[in-house]
């Protein structure tokens, strides 16, 4: 339970049979609007519950986990841990649950998944919510992550979980307070079978990310192929994934993109800022107007 509102969690098996797990968040409303939730690289489901739980008084809000993350399976293939494989899942998991037209919400990763999914599929597709991400990344914040994911020591307690997560998002969130601290952290860590802290993520992502191509694939034919979709961007005023340099290009490809500059946030926004929920709250009620 979050706040008033319950979410329902489905298991299903991708077409590769692996098991994957998903949040769905009922409307108040019947037959309200669906908004298909992507979480960032290591994130999952639970990152979207302040956000699920304020869209619900409109919209159904389906959160999954994406393969090696939360309560979806890890894959034994590793080499599995690629954009490629995540659309086919997404798409396999809007034929489940019968969603033939969405709106999609994207962090990091997750942006770049509904990029994908909007170019693809732009007749599922009424519009995207891309957070703190572009058809090219600041190569500052790509190191930095490939310095991180999977990389990170073990830890005994939640007090040190808090730390070391603290540790290494502080200079992108500065300000929280030990109470935000403690549940953003409980969103990246769960407890094992012996009560102790462990990330919430498949640490082979990380092996996945140090093994990919030093030069990223060239993905601005992509977001050029958008054409008319309704488009927000949201970046953090401290990000170093999302430079303003490469906000402006795609303003210039794409002179209808909306964009929303959250101050006090690096990568990502959390998207329970009143400035990012105002913002979703305009674009989501346009697309159905």
């Amino acid at each position: 339970m979050i706040g008033s509102r319950s979410f329902r969690e489905r298991r299903w098996i991708a077409p590769d049979g692996l098991q994957l797990y998903t949040r769905v968040y009922d409307a108040a409303l019947a037959d309200a609007p669906t908004v298909l939730c992507l979480p960032g690289l290591t994130r999952n489901s639970r990152d979207f519950e302040a956000l699920a739980e304020h869209l619900t008084t409109g919209y159904r809000v389906v959160c999954p986990d994406l393969r090696g993350r939360g309560r979806s399976a890890r894959d034994p293939q590793w080499r599995n841990y690629h954009p490629g494989t995540y659309l086919e899942d997404i798409q396999a998991l809007m034929g489940v649950l019968r969603l033939d037209r969405v709106a999609v919400i994207g962090t990091s990763l997750g942006g770049l998944l509904a990029m994908l999914l909007a170019a693809n599929l732009p007749q599922r597709i009424c519009g995207i919510v891309v957070n703190d991400i572009g058809p090219e990344a600041d190569p500052r914040g790509i190191e930095r992550i490939r310095g991180y994911a999977g990389a990170l020591p073990p830890v005994q307690t939640w007090d040190e979980a808090i730390a070391q997560y603290r540790q290494v998002n502080g200079e992108a969130w500065p300000g929280l307070t030990d109470k935000q601290w403690d549940i953003v952290t409980r969103r990246s860590y769960r407890e094992d079978s012996s009560r102790v802290p462990v990330l919430d993520s498949d640490p082979m992502i990380g092996e996945a990310i140090r093994t990919a191509p030093a030069v990223p694939p060239d993905l601005w034919p992509v977001f050029a192929q958008l054409g008319a979709m309704p488009t927000l961007v949201i970046r953090g005023e401290l990000s170093d994934i999302l430079s303003p340099e490469i906000l402006e290009r795609m303003r210039r490809v794409k002179p209808d993109l909306e964009s929303l500059i959250v101050p006090g946030r690096g990568h990502a926004p959390l998207l329970d800022e009143p400035e990012a929920l105002g913002a979703i709250d305009r674009f989501l009620a346009r697309l159905w107007a």
